[in-house]
């Protein structure tokens, strides 16, 4: 006999099942011996009340024991079978590879940038040298901007697509099977890159194909028709169908597809700060509580405001996080967050940024579809500036940033390559400032203690995505004018994360599936 339901426990009663299997069986009635088995389906933490519970949903096996329910998917060989071109190896690239070979397609993925471990070495030369290289850093390369900046799983995208598969595939090649169970998944940057090898050594197995170091210089287009790509070698590729799967960052790529002629749109994204607190403060906020304790993790957040008409939110919250250096260009700077697995950094940092509509940007309006990314690159390149053209982070405590002064000195950070004291309430856009400062008061009402001295903003936080999108027909995902085009991912405008730009880049590689089968 089997029995599914939910129970609140203690975070104690949850942690082990020594504690919550007597409290099972009172429950049911039974016995701890004609228990067969537990297994957890769910676990999610409510901080809402003083007294932390967490809810766990249970299958209760009386009698029985119960049957392995790991889903293995597996990969056919496609070496011979019609290619399928894709741009960008990051999670919509990829899983968009998966899915053709699941359906007997070769993908053929051409990235930019490096493999995981040479990519690695890039990245430590931010720290250490302050230099970028445009190929290859926090935001290029394989596995896209989540491979070395956390591995959150969390999605509302869920209509769009089968959030569990997503989980399943990412177990299968590696991740703990806890992700299948808790409410806000999360992988772990110190382990995402693992992941990630092992996907691109079954799409080699199965006869797929990835180039790195392999920029694509245009598309090959004939009568509104998308033929191939060409590479910025001179080499050539012919394709019924490309996905383009680029990221959020790549902006030469919307550039390139400007010059030929393929439509783009603005979009509205959002502009800000990472704002860093102590992990302790953060816990004590969140959970009602001087210390959480050893049974509970890093506490976490999310926070919506609106101010002036306008959204401010935080975004990408990293509990027991750092902050990393996430410019994809020399002279640039612009940070994100990561955490590693175990989550277990002293701080805390979430992005905290104010939303911008296109209408906002009239003093870029020369700039037509690109006044986004114009306004992105001026900030950008102001932040840069301001330390002495280093990765130096400008950074202000958050009660002078409310208050409008320059901070006498800095709390300790996350961030490794430095801080520098800076007027961010000045330097930054008006528009974007003043409502990040009322924002952050607002918050304080909600969560008292968030505005403190101990906290502080880092700039600056623009990458949330993208200004622009690449339209694309709701039935047939391909470019609204560029057939065989198929815009997919964070970079198109179809995606915000991982688990969403991979449950797109398989609605992509579907509709190719369908298309070339006709």
């Amino acid at each position: 006999m089997k029995k599914e339901f939910n129970i609140s426990l203690t975070p104690k009663q949850a942690s082990d099942e020594q504690f919550y299997r007597p409290l099972i069986a009172h429950k049911l009635g039974v016995t701890e011996d004609d228990i067969s088995a537990i297994v957890v389906r769910r676990k999610s933490i409510d901080a809402r009340q003083r007294q932390i519970r967490i809810n766990l949903g249970v299958a209760v096996f009386i009698g029985e024991q119960p049957e392995l329910e790991s889903t293995v998917y597996t990969y056919p060989e496609v070496a011979h079978r019609p290619p399928v071109g894709i741009v960008g190896a990051g999670p919509a690239g990829l899983f968009a590879a998966l899915r053709l070979i699941e359906l007997g397609y070769k993908p053929i993925i051409f990235e930019r940038g490096k493999n995981v471990h040479d990519r690695k070495r890039d990245i430590a030369k931010i720290y250490r040298e302050h230099t970028v290289d445009p190929d290859s850093n926090y935001g290029f390369g394989e596995g896209g901007a989540g491979t070395f900046s956390d591995g959150k799983l969390y999605t509302r995208s869920k209509k769009r697509g089968s959030v569990k598969k997503i989980l399943e595939v990412l177990v299968q090649f590696g991740a703990d099977p806890q992700i299948l169970i808790d409410a806000h998944p999360h992988v772990g940057t110190d382990k995402l890159p693992a992941v990630i090898r092992g996907i691109r050594e079954q799409i080699i197995a199965s006869g797929g194909e990835i180039h790195f170091n392999s920029r694509i210089e245009e598309l090959v287009l004939k009568n509104d028709q998308c033929k191939g790509v060409k590479l910025a070698n001179g080499q050539r590729y012919d394709f019924d169908a490309v996905i383009l799967a680029t990221g959020h960052s790549a902006r030469d790529i919307y550039e390139m597809l400007w010059k030929q002629g393929v439509n783009l749109e603005a979009k509205t994204f959002a502009m800000g700060v990472r704002v860093e607190h102590p992990q302790a403060l953060i816990d004590s906020i969140q959970y009602h509580q001087a210390q959480r304790g050893p049974y509970l993790p890093a506490a976490t957040y999310s926070f919506v405001e609106q101010v002036n008409d306008r959204g401010v939110y935080s975004f990408c919250m990293c509990p027991g996080g750092f902050i990393v250096p996430a410019a994809t260009a020399p002279g640039e700077l612009v940070v994100n967050g990561m955490s590693a697995s175990k989550r277990n950094s002293p701080f805390a940092n979430s992005g905290l940024v104010a939303e911008v509509r296109p209408e906002d940007l009239r003093e870029f309006k020369q700039y037509g579809v690109f006044a986004g990314l114009e306004f992105q690159k001026h900030i950008e390149k102001l932040c840069f500036m301001m330390n002495g053209q280093t990765q130096f982070a400008p950074a202000q405590r958050l009660t002078d940033f409310v208050s409008g002064k320059r901070s006498a000195d800095l709390p300790e950070s996350s961030y490794r390559p430095g801080l520098i004291s800076s007027p961010l309430h000045e330097k930054l856009p008006k528009r974007v400032a003043s409502r990040l400062r009322e924002g952050i008061r607002q918050i304080d009402r909600k969560a008292h203690g968030f505005l403190s001295g101990e906290g502080i903003a880092v700039g600056v936080e623009s990458r949330t995505s993208s200004p622009v999108r690449i339209p694309r027909d709701e039935t047939n995902l391909q470019h609204i004018r560029i057939k065989g085009l198929y815009p997919c991912g964070e970079g198109a405008g179809y995606a915000g994360g991982i688990a969403s730009s991979a449950i797109d880049g398989e609605r992509c590689a579907e509709a190719v599936a369908l298309a070339i089968g006709d």
